[in-house]
């Protein structure tokens, strides 16, 4: 069956199929950029999603489809296209069975879950295998978020001339944040992806770079555009903190739930441990969303309120 790639989907399977369109141009930047062993680290980490999928549905003694409502490969995929193309072959699995049997299907599956599937399955591998998840290719050496970090006294200028600093971001990254601003914007374009969360993630991101950012000194942590388009920071916009599950359900909640990880992302890549903060930041805001469902809608108050 043909999969329609315009008009506003109304089923899960028919929005999965959409995200999964939206990706391809990511996916398949990130292995022009970073070499063909992306797209293998890809099909072991799809492999995996289905055998664990199936498995679950075998326990819980229902029909064995693995990828029926397609979120299991949406999952996969996030996951694989963050794991450095040189890590071991196991990595995606591990990451993709934390993913699957943990933050999914423990929960209860599809729409139970707390925290977003694929940064669960990430953040799990980023932290227990620092080196394995290390991103170092023959071209630029470390990411452009490592050279800013540690740069010692070098000016944004001095750094310029760094193989790891591209046009606008990262080398390599700033083509895949490219590439995955256009698929959020087709998921925009035909209703899959409100604008809200994603310009709340941007502008979150965009505003403690503004203020720290001094025009290039030795203290400088980089422009706004340089954040925007280094690191996974459009993945993080428009594919992960938009998962409807995990985000809040109000407008006034998704503005302070997006700003703040956008923010949070800043902040890690500024003073934290790793270089990107993309998967901390979307698991701390999942945390949050339980509690902004619970709070007052202020925006909802004051269009109600008598005029």
């Amino acid at each position: 069956m043909a999969i329609a790639v315009v008009g506003r989907p109304d089923s899960a399977p028919e929005i999965m199929d959409r995200v999964l369109i939206a990706l391809v141009p990511a996916i398949g930047v990130a292995a022009w950029a970073f070499g063909w062993l992306l797209l293998l680290h890809c099909a072991v980490a799809l492999v995996a999603g289905a055998l664990f999928e199936a498995l679950c549905q075998r326990v819980r003694e229902r029909p064995v489809r693995p990828f029926a409502d397609r979120s299991t490969p949406v999952t996969c995929l996030l996951i694989a296209i963050g794991v450095p193309p040189a890590a071991p072959l196991w990595i995606p699995v591990v990451a993709t069975a934390v993913a699957i049997l943990l933050a999914k299907e423990l929960y209860g599956g599809l729409g139970r879950n707390v925290f977003n599937p694929a940064m669960a399955g990430y953040a799990t591998v980023l932290v227990a295998y620092p080196q394995a998840m290390t991103y170092v290719d023959a071209a630029s050496g470390a990411t452009a978020l490592d050279a800013l970090r540690f740069r010692g006294g070098l000016t944004v200028e001095e750094l310029a001339g760094d193989p790891a600093f591209g046009l606008l971001g990262g080398a390599g990254f700033e083509w895949v944040n490219a590439a995955a601003l256009g698929g959020g914007l087709y998921l925009m374009a035909i209703g899959v992806v409100h604008w809200r969360i994603p310009v709340a993630v941007l502008l979150g991101l965009a505003l403690p770079a503004m203020a720290c950012y001094d025009g290039g000194s030795s203290a400088s942590l980089g422009s706004p555009l340089f954040h925007w388009f280094a690191g996974a920071s459009m993945l993080a916009a428009f594919f992960i903190a938009t998962d409807p599950v995990t985000a809040p359900k109000a407008a006034a909640h998704q503005w302070l739930f997006g700003l703040g990880i956008g923010a949070l992302v800043f902040a890690i890549r500024a003073g934290g441990s790793y270089p990107d903060g993309v998967a901390f930041a979307v698991l701390l805001g999942n945390l949050a969303t339980p509690i902004l469902d619970r709070a007052p809608n202020f925006l909802k108050r004051r269009a109600d309120a008598p005029r």
